[in-house]
């Protein structure tokens, strides 16, 4: 394995040739040349039938290595589907019937509703602000739903102190890295749960995602999750278990053969996706989460001190923009999403200072 990290925000910028100011990260991350490269390749091989399905399907494996490289956990705790919600459904079927579920009150609905839609059988969702949610687990919480950075604000959690305090209470943690991985240091150890969609700061295509999952016995129940977490532990299961989730070692019938690792929890992957995230995971990895966390926050903080707001931890900014400025952004061709009502943007590895520049002029005098 290349010895990480060894190329430069510089150097990895070149791999990708986007045609105006793009910082947009927050709703898709555009590909780097080698991801889109090995796509097409392998999209021209299906066209023709020119190679077995196994080929393509490797790429999971070499993309679930890659991320467990990412956020610090042995590949085998990883996890992989297509959406955090799916990923998600697994864990909140296995709460005990009246669990409390702790949300943000401005979590992204994909860390919400897999918990809410059991209503039925007494799951309930108590929210809370992000900067007090550690202070609002208690002893009734039995799991803790999070993101790391939010969508809307862009605003990065307390994750230590949210975990730390869980742990006081023996309530389980989901942590959200989807607007977080790979700018900003996220420990997949560190948690229960860490679920990532690949599309936005991954830059792969959209249909990956990951999940880890700790700690798992070789049968793959939980070890010891906690006394008072027993019934969830028996009862998380590969609810939606196919030919994937056995590990290459059953296609037919009985009896059941699931991976002894996070494996079981794997659907069966949409091919061509996965070609296209394992390079983009190795280009992440080359340059280094720590470089890419610098950049990425330096400049969302110069565009910040452009608009005279304070610095921030965080490689999304989020401001109340009245509709002529954003006229102006668009008609100034830069790339940006509205999200809660407030202008979007966030700054990663494709943006130089000349993208700061390019939105701090459109919005010139429209604030």
């Amino acid at each position: 394995m290349t010895s990480r990290p060894s190329l430069t925000v510089d150097d990895a910028r070149t791999e990708w040739g986007i045609d105006r100011t793009f910082l947009d990260s927050c709703s898709y991350g555009p590909p780097p040349r080698r991801g889109w490269d090995a796509l097409q390749s392998s999209l021209d091989e299906y066209r023709r039938g020119a190679r077995p399905w196994q080929g393509w399907a490797g790429s999971v494996q070499t993309s679930r290595e890659r991320f467990a490289e990412l956020v610090g956990v042995p590949a085998d705790w990883v996890a992989t589907g297509a959406a955090v919600s799916q990923l998600l459904a697994p864990i909140a079927a296995a709460l005990p019937d009246g669990a409390e579920v702790l949300v943000p009150d401005i979590e992204f609905t994909s860390g919400v509703y897999p918990f809410a839609v059991h209503a039925h059988r007494g799951v309930h969702v108590r929210t809370a602000p992000l900067e007090s949610l550690a202070e609002a687990v208690d002893d009734s919480t039995a799991l803790v739903s999070f993101s790391a950075a939010q969508s809307a604000t862009g605003e990065v959690a307390d994750v230590p102190a949210i975990v730390d305090r869980a742990a006081e209470v023996g309530a389980l943690t989901v942590l959200d890295g989807t607007q977080a991985a790979s700018w900003l240091p996220l420990d997949g150890a560190g948690v229960d749960f860490l679920a990532v969609a690949g599309y936005k700061w991954l830059c792969a295509p959209r249909g990956t995602a990951l999940l880890t999952m700790r700690p798992l016995t070789s049968t793959f129940t939980p070890e010891a999750v906690r006394e008072r977490q027993a019934e969830f532990a028996s009862r998380l299961t590969p609810v939606a278990a196919g030919w994937f989730a056995a590990g290459g070692t059953a296609s037919y019938g009985m009896p059941l053969q699931l991976a002894d690792s996070a494996r079981a929890f794997d659907i069966s992957p949409a091919w061509h996706s996965w070609v296209g995230m394992a390079p983009a995971l190795e280009l992440l990895l080359d340059v280094g989460v720590e470089a890419i966390h610098d950049h990425d926050v330096g400049l969302a903080n110069a565009f910040r001190t452009g608009l005279g707001l304070d610095e921030s931890d965080s490689a999304i900014v989020s401001v109340d923009v009245p509709d002529a400025g954003l006229t102006r952004l668009d008609e100034a061709g830069v790339r940006f999403s509205v999200a809660d009502g407030r202008a979007r943007f966030g700054f990663h590895l494709y943006n130089d200072d000349d993208d700061v520049a390019a939105a701090l002029t459109a919005l010139r005098g429209t604030l």
